[in-house]
């Protein structure tokens, strides 16, 4: 179960409609029309999530919101209403609500909030320990239990941890920016964890209990970015049916967290400026200029200076954002991290699928440690879950990593002709015992395929040509991941 989440309106359908749709993404839903018996179940009763309606008969979604705050502080309650107006938009988020939805909605719009607003729950149980605090170590005694509930959150562990002498820095860096309330700009490729440092920076900051607004710009499309971030005015073009606040607006007090700025058009760049520079914006098909207090963190992977070169990205505005520029350092250069890392994962994976991964042998730790990682913790993440999931044993070994984890940079994965065939992995980069290995792997593996396919697919036959049992050839394609 993902967590247990409250949702009220006084729509049956829609009411339906929201608890079909969690229950299948899997959390346990406990649903209501009627806000006079959410509020009484709100003072008995556990959630990670409340989502409300904003009008409602009798006692309304700012009710809601206020009987919440005082009976389960900590719970993310999500509001949802057919009547976005800025003024409630704004007063609702003031008020302590985790985030505004307007309907009609979408559907994945509305999930990823909801699993956003559940994790964050999980994430609120402990005032943090100052950063430089953190270690990277992963003791003998608890490497793969439930953490105390004094050590940080799993998201925010892995965005800090590691003792590499980069990681020492970033989280000294983090400590001392946290209370300064200047212009940040986060440098780093994608995988690194910038929106996960930049949630931090917030949450030590004094703005700590306002809004963090994020905004994708590599995902919003072009001629929508404008209204998403400065809002719109009712009738400003077609479709606008009433007025609706945007980023900054929501963000007020708070923080605003510009993910890939520079994907950002340059006339948003030009609107983006001006309110840096007089903390106030206008919204499309506006006229009156609207005061905002909002601290700017910016993300880009690297390619500001050149966008600039090239005329894509303002120099002033770079100029503006990059304040203060913090670079969240690539895998490739943290390697002595990577093992700390891949325990981390283990412990909670274990958790997460019940199973019993104790560690990864020698050859298995050192071959990943060597392992570029182009997509970063990210990728590290993935791999590791997948690894977890699909073990029958108590340790992962070389013969268990993926294909790519042995590919040299810039080599091209290999390749597959018949669905199974695969070329043999390069030696270069490991050692002696773990090359024979592999090139021993990628020779059984050839044969066999050989033996089924001038069988057509027969274990027995197969098995007969090739001098093994049935019994021994069948756990030799289960080893090599071979379908008859």
């Amino acid at each position: 179960m993902k967590g247990r989440v409250l949702v009220i309106d006084d729509e049956k359908n829609m009411v339906l409609v929201i608890q079909a749709m969690l229950e299948r993404a899997g959390f346990e839903v406990l649903a209501f029309t009627d806000a006079r018996e959410a509020v009484e179940v709100i003072e008995s009763e556990a959630f990670d999530a409340i989502i409300t309606d904003l009008y409602m008969p009798g006692q309304g979604g700012m009710e809601i919101l206020s009987h919440a705050r005082r009976h389960q502080p900590q719970v993310p309650v999500v509001m949802i209403t057919a009547f976005g107006t800025v003024e409630s938009a704004v007063s609702a988020l003031k008020k302590g609500a985790f985030d505004f939805i307007s309907k009609p909605f979408d559907q994945a719009e509305l999930l990823a909030v909801i699993e956003k607003a559940v994790r964050t729950h999980g994430e609120s149980e402990k005032e943090p320990a100052p950063l430089s605090e953190i270690s990277g170590s992963t003791s003998e005694k608890t490497p793969f239990k439930k953490h105390s509930s004094e050590q940080r959150t799993a998201e925010l562990e892995v965005a800090f941890l590691g003792e590499s002498s980069v990681m020492k820095e970033l989280r000294r860096t983090v400590d001392k920016v946290a209370l300064v309330d200047s212009l940040l700009l986060l440098d780093g490729e994608t995988g690194t964890g910038k929106e996960l440092v930049a949630q931090e920076i917030h949450a030590r900051s004094a703005r700590s209990d306002k809004p963090f607004i994020k905004v994708n710009c590599a995902v919003i499309p072009l001629e929508w970015m404008e209204s998403e971030i400065f809002g719109f005015e009712q009738g400003a073009f077609s479709g606008a049916v009433a007025s609706r606040p945007g980023r900054f607006e929501l963000a007020h007090e708070g923080t605003l967290f510009l993910d890939e700025v520079g994907e950002l058009p340059l006339e948003a760049q030009a609107k983006l400026l001006r309110a840096i520079q007089d903390q106030e914006i206008e919204r499309v098909g506006g006229f009156g200029k609207i005061q905002v207090s909002v601290r700017i963190i910016a993300a880009c992977h690297g390619n500001l200076v050149k966008a600039v070169a090239q005329g894509t990205f303002r120099e002033d505005l770079f100029h503006r954002l990059n304040v203060i520029r913090i670079p969240l350092p690539p895998l490739r250069e943290r390697r002595e991290d990577i093992p700390t890392l891949a325990l981390h994962f283990i412990a909670r994976f274990n958790e997460k699928f019940g199973r019993q991964v104790q560690r990864l042998d020698e050859e298995a730790s050192q071959q990943i440690s060597q392992y570029r990682w182009p997509g970063n913790i990210r990728q590290l993440e993935n791999t590791l879950e997948r690894l977890v999931l699909l073990s029958d044993s108590t340790e992962i070994t070389l013969r268990d990593l993926p294909e790519e984890i042995f590919q040299e940079e810039g080599q091209p994965e290999g390749e597959r002709s018949d669905g199974e065939k695969r070329r043999a992995p390069q030696a270069s980069g490991m050692t002696f015992k773990a090359a024979v290995r592999l090139q021993t792997q990628a020779a059984e593996r050839d044969l066999i395929s050989k033996a089924l396919s001038e069988t057509g697919g027969n274990v027995t036959r197969a098995a007969e040509a090739l001098g093994l049992s049935r019994k021994g050839l069948q756990l030799k394609m289960k080893e090599l991941g071979l379908q008859r």
